[in-house]
């Protein structure tokens, strides 16, 4: 099992999901998350007055999968998030140990 956190542009969270949802992910966690890469924040105007913001939003997906799916699930991410311009996101993929149901106690596959 493997989870995958992506870090993409809040915009494009809806599409990305259909597209997961479509793979067969069967669940995730997103936040709304504050951060800064390679952009090192950017202006805004606000009231007419332009000022610095040095942490972006962003939004975070976290997802649990079988590794038979993290092919599919990143190239897809890849594909939906991809604006071509500068911070459209980062992917990673971390092995996981175990997951274990609270509610039943089921562990493994069978947990997610």
């Amino acid at each position: 099992m493997k989870m995958l956190q992506a870090i993409i542009k809040p915009v494009k969270l809806d599409e990305i999901k259909r597209g997961l949802v479509t793979l067969g992910v069967k669940g995730m966690t997103v936040a709304e998350v504050k951060g800064f890469g390679r952009q090192r924040g950017h202006k805004e105007v606000y009231r007419g007055a332009e000022y610095q913001t040095d942490f972006i939003r962003k939004t975070k997906i976290e997802m649990v999968m079988d590794d038979d799916l993290v092919g599919e699930a990143v190239e897809a991410i890849q594909t939906l998030a991809r604006t071509g311009q500068i911070g459209d996101g980062k992917i990673f993929i971390i092995p996981v140990e175990d997951v274990i149901r609270v509610r039943t106690g089921e562990r493994g596959k069978e947990a997610i």
